[in-house]
């Protein structure tokens, strides 16, 4: 098939484990799978976020992702597309041609007016889509035929495929108002290898789609539980109660080497950081912040919180990006000089060991999720690290559903990369100063409210640009820029780490993995493929 390239040591929480023999099987039929994941079940609406990067079991995109790259961008190749989207010559006219031999789950068939609805229903503001903002370039869609599609942008954009990723769904089940409210929520309908066929809040069952276009799945059914505790998780894998789960590195370094088990770690372009917040007036200041990532001690980060499974980042950027990746824009680990920056900038250290300057005393909150015991730890290891240098850190567990709002003050331990696969969907919505906007984006996105003129130029003209080379350099001056002017502590970027039961199944491949990590990626990302003897 043709292929087309998308532009401190902390100590862990014991369990008891099960005995050094493999458990049994967790059930009978050999063709089932039980997971853990970590993540809250339902909310399966594409047009809602769901499954933005193409992980989505019960949908199809125009086009998916090929596995077995360790270490590089993964290709696309056509899915529901018949073949590779066709630019014009300055990309921004794209023409997809669609397959004529799939149907939706509920028997209809698919066609060019279920792309129309699904991209349309994501710009209608009745929709309240969460990704209508990142979808800015698109200007409109049409049918152009019985089997042809076209998407009219408002500027170049040479990766737009990556925006194809995105599972299409039935017209007659885009019927307009909230996303957020949507039946497809929890009946989701797609041309995916897997149907959903029941769902709790603790439990997801996936039955195979036995008329798939591609093939029906060899894996008959997948059940899904919902076991937002890690140290549960890892206790019930162990227990025999499981195929697999999503768990912090140095959990699932606990079963390396155990009979009847894999530790499975792919790579990411997922980072970890501090976010910086403009209305704190410590973290406000640019001296306290290219102090703070000079303070940090990243690599110890990796080995003693990631079990070896990631990277130290400076940047939103990783490696993997090839000639897109400036190897000098790194923070090296030099407290000396980041106590030197401070006491140049009238930080002084008072009685107590913590600097102030004009009554403002360095101090603040980072804030990091419940459950997420990996913020956690990375959070802790970034306090106890720039203690050293004068600044008192308090580390905080708050709710999801405050976070946001209290990002313009406190710090949180927060991740990105939901789109990686073309560094203008790593970089700009947490750069980019438009997503610091109120009402812009997610209350995720640029959470620093992060604001430098030369990086939004160097962002936009990567963005418009179809020429590789150019862009390249682009986002290699963004990368010089920041490293001058920080707007957060990136910290590490994470190898996303799962445990499976090793039972004869093959087919599974190494993928570069978004920040969502659940049970949708890991080994099981391409369960469509997976074949037994």
């Amino acid at each position: 098939m043709k292929l087309v390239s998308p532009v401190s040591l902390l100590a862990l929480v014991p369990f008891a484990l099960a005995a050094c023999t493999a458990p049994a099987p967790t059930g009978g039929d050999s063709a089932s799978l039980v997971l853990a994941d970590g993540y809250e079940l339902g909310h399966y609406n594409p047009v809602a976020g769901y499954g933005e990067a193409g992980e989505a079991k019960m949908y199809d995109g125009l086009v998916r992702l090929t596995g077995g790259v360790d270490r590089g961008i993964p290709a696309l190749e056509p899915a529901l597309a018949a073949e590779p989207p066709v630019p014009d010559a300055d990309a921004r006219v794209w023409t997809v041609r669609l397959r004529d031999d799939v149907r939706f789950t509920d028997g209809t068939s698919f066609g060019p007016e279920d792309v129309v609805a699904t991209y349309r229903a994501i710009l209608d503001p009745a929709s309240a889509s969460p990704l209508a903002t990142s979808y800015a370039m698109l200007e409109s869609v049409e049918a152009t035929g019985p089997d042809t599609v076209e998407f009219r942008l408002a500027y170049p954009y040479a990766p737009w495929p990556t925006k194809l990723l995105l599972g299409i769904a039935p017209s007659e089940r885009l019927t307009g108002g909230p996303a957020e409210q949507s039946t497809l929520n929890s009946e989701p309908v797609g041309t995916g290898p897997y149907r959903l066929v029941s769902l709790r809040p603790d439990q997801a069952v996936f039955e195979a789609n036995e008329n798939y276009w591609d093939g029906a799945p060899q894996v008959k059914k997948l059940t899904v539980v919902y076991v937002p505790d890690d140290n549960a998780r890892a206790q019930r894998t162990a227990a025999g109660e499981l195929d697999g789960a999503n768990l912090p590195p140095l959990l699932a370094n606990t079963f390396a080497g155990r009979p009847g088990y894999e530790v499975v770690a792919n790579r990411s372009a997922d980072w970890r950081g501090v976010t910086l917040p403009p209305d704190n007036p410590v973290t406000a200041d640019p001296a306290m912040r290219t102090a703070l990532n000079l303070a940090v001690d990243r690599d110890v980060m990796v080995t003693s919180i990631l079990g070896g499974h990631g990277r130290a980042a400076s940047t939103p950027v990783p490696e993997v990006y090839g000639d897109t990746y400036e190897a000098s824009a790194v923070f090296p680990f030099d407290p000396a000089r980041a106590a030197q920056l401070l006491d140049d900038a009238g930080w002084r250290p008072g009685p107590d060991g913590v600097r102030g300057r004009n009554g403002v005393r360095a101090e603040f909150t980072v804030m990091y999720f419940p459950q997420e015991t990996l913020r956690r730890d990375l959070a802790q290891a970034f306090a106890s690290d720039v203690s050293k240098i004068g600044v008192r850190v308090n580390v905080a567990a708050v709710d999801r559903n405050v976070f946001p709002g209290r990002l313009t003050t406190e710090a949180g331990l927060l991740g990105g990369g939901d789109l990686p696969y073309d560094p203008d969907t790593q970089l700009y919505s947490t750069l980019h100063s438009s997503y610091a906007q109120p009402g812009v984006g997610s209350g995720y996105d640029n959470a620093s409210g992060y604001v430098n003129l030369d990086i939004d130029r160097a962002l936009d003209d990567a963005r418009r640009s179809v020429d590789p080379m150019a862009r390249a350099a682009d986002y290699r001056a963004v990368q010089t820029a920041y490293v001058a002017d920080p707007g957060y502590v990136m910290l590490v970027f994470l190898d996303h780490t799962y445990v499976q039961r090793t039972d004869g199944w093959t087919g599974s491949t190494p993928i570069l993995e978004p920040h969502s990590h659940g049970v949708g990626w890991g080994p099981w990302w391409n369960l469509r493929a997976w074949t037994r003897p």
